[in-house]
């Protein structure tokens, strides 16, 4: 594969995180090895002035409360709507009650004064590979492909997440709350079954396993299937029908043999493409290429299609919308980097969301190999860019959404999370500022309803070496 997104550290420096255990992320799909630049991110000082006092006041609540009502903020739901001023956020039970305006409090409930601060729904990272890699650099702890195993659409990375990971802890510190995450292409255009997962602390991350199938085409899957996009169309086309070979009679279906196309569990796992249970979400970028995915429901019309990056969709937004065919996008792509996407925008988002598609937006193929807390910035870069005559972008509400429900309309769960709305699971994060603001930070993340802790890694080191101690340091600074 090749690769979508490569995780940074940020605060200590990328050598130093290796060092101490963390690192950075996978490769991910769509990226395979371009150029990169970084974008880093350090604590942010109002964070430390206030923050902190805000977090550890919840932390120390002794329980978690039935009822929880944070008061006075800024209420962002994360529906594409306009922040609410001096709205309230209602909650119980790790469910959303209530959000907005002129909200009861419930008696006995414990309130939280946000006054001055924001409060809006967790981010959802579009697409990523949070969990399966803790550096990109190290094979050993890189679980994202796996080009030499036998088995492709057979692949399940559920039971390879990793929810003790460095980097989930950095995430969630900048409000990510969900992610969905996909493994990469090896030997095949197929990478296998992805998974959305919760970054809140505890055993189990995995909220929904085999989530979806993942493809790579354009380009890269035609390097994967041999040469050519033909190539990578027979493959695609080869292994559906072998899938229906296989449903019509298992045991006569070879799968076995040393020089088979497609072994049994992957025939096995196809079926529920072929019957729309599980998405198949394709990485394509050209135009043509798009047009060419949005065909296979003529021939395969029970499948559930989610495109992947799209730089070009802009070209084919109305086909696109037509065929009810979601988008999780590439944001803010707008460089020639590769023959396939020479007429990307930074306008190619807001022009599909007014062509009515259904959208996210995600690290996926970015230039810069942003970390998925840096969502809020693309969303904010949305904003800001319709300001700039001749372009397109996204009114607040709709740049929110993009990171928020968005990405979990996408994947159609977008009735569990993503937003404030009544019945959604209580992901809920208390900013010090406007969310898409660069200098903004959380001061709070609740998960499930549960507060969430705020260090991290790199708070850890921040606070070593910001006042070292004689002792305190590593042997090799020991005189």
């Amino acid at each position: 594969m090749k690769a979508l997104t490569h995780i940074l550290p940020i605060g200590d420096g990328e050598g130093d995180h290796a060092k101490h255990g963390g690192g950075a992320g996978a490769s991910a799909p769509g990226f395979a090895g371009r150029p990169l630049h970084r974008l880093r991110r350090s604590p942010s000082p109002r964070f430390a002035r206030g923050g902190w006092a805000f977090a550890a006041a919840l932390l120390a609540t002794p329980s978690l409360a039935a009822t929880t009502a944070i008061t006075g903020g800024t209420v962002a739901i994360g529906d594409g709507s306009a922040p609410i001023p001096n709205g309230t956020v209602v909650f119980a039970d790790g469910r959303i009650v209530a959000a907005g305006a002129n909200v009861q409090v419930p008696a006995g409930a414990q309130v939280i004064d946000a006054h001055g601060k924001w409060v809006s729904a967790g981010m959802v990272a579009g697409f990523s590979t949070l969990g399966l890699a803790d550096s990109e650099g190290v094979e050993e702890s890189n679980d994202v492909s796996a080009g030499k195993s036998p088995f492709n659409a057979a692949i399940d990375i559920s039971p390879a997440i990793n929810p003790n990971s460095i980097i989930l802890n950095n995430e969630r510190w900048g409000g990510v709350t969900r992610a969905v995450v996909s493994p990469g292409t090896g030997g095949s255009i197929f990478a296998g079954q992805g998974a959305v997962i919760s970054l809140g602390v505890g055993p189990d991350p995995v909220m929904r396993p085999r989530a979806f199938q993942y493809v790579e085409m354009g380009e890269d899957g035609a390097q994967a299937a041999g040469g050519s996009r033909p190539a990578a169309y027979a493959m695609l086309h080869d292994a559906l029908a072998q899938a229906q070979d296989y449903r019509r009679n298992p045991a006569a279906f070879g799968g076995r043999e040393r020089d088979s196309l497609i072994k049994r569990p992957d025939a096995q796992a196809l079926i529920a493409v072929l019957d729309g249970k599980q998405p198949l979400l394709v990485h394509v970028q050209r135009a043509s290429d798009i047009r060419s995915v949005l065909a296979l429901k003529k021939d395969y019309p029970q499948l559930k299609l989610v495109l992947v990056g799209a730089e070009e969709g802009w070209l084919v937004a109305r086909d696109i919308a037509a065929a009810h065919v979601p988008v999780i996008a590439a944001a803010l792509v707008d460089l020639p980097e590769s023959f396939e996407r020479v007429a990307a925008t930074e306008s190619n988002v807001g022009r599909m969301e007014q062509a009515g598609v259904t959208l996210g937006i995600s690290t996926v193929d970015a230039s810069a190999p942003g970390s998925q807390r840096n969502l809020k910035q693309f969303a904010g870069n949305l904003v800001a860019i319709t300001k700039i005559p001749g372009s397109t972008g996204l009114d607040w509400g709709h740049a929110f959404a993009a990171i928020t429900s968005g990405p979990a309309q996408v994947m159609g769960m977008d009735g569990e999370i993503g937003s404030l709305r009544p019945g959604r699971r209580a992901d809920v994060v208390v900013w010090d500022g406007d969310p898409l603001e660069l200098a903004s930070a959380p001061v709070a993340v609740f998960i499930d309803g549960r507060p969430q802790p705020q260090g991290s890694r790199q708070t850890e080191l921040r606070d070593r070496y910001m006042t070292p101690q004689e002792g305190a340091l590593p042997k090799a600074y020991e005189r």
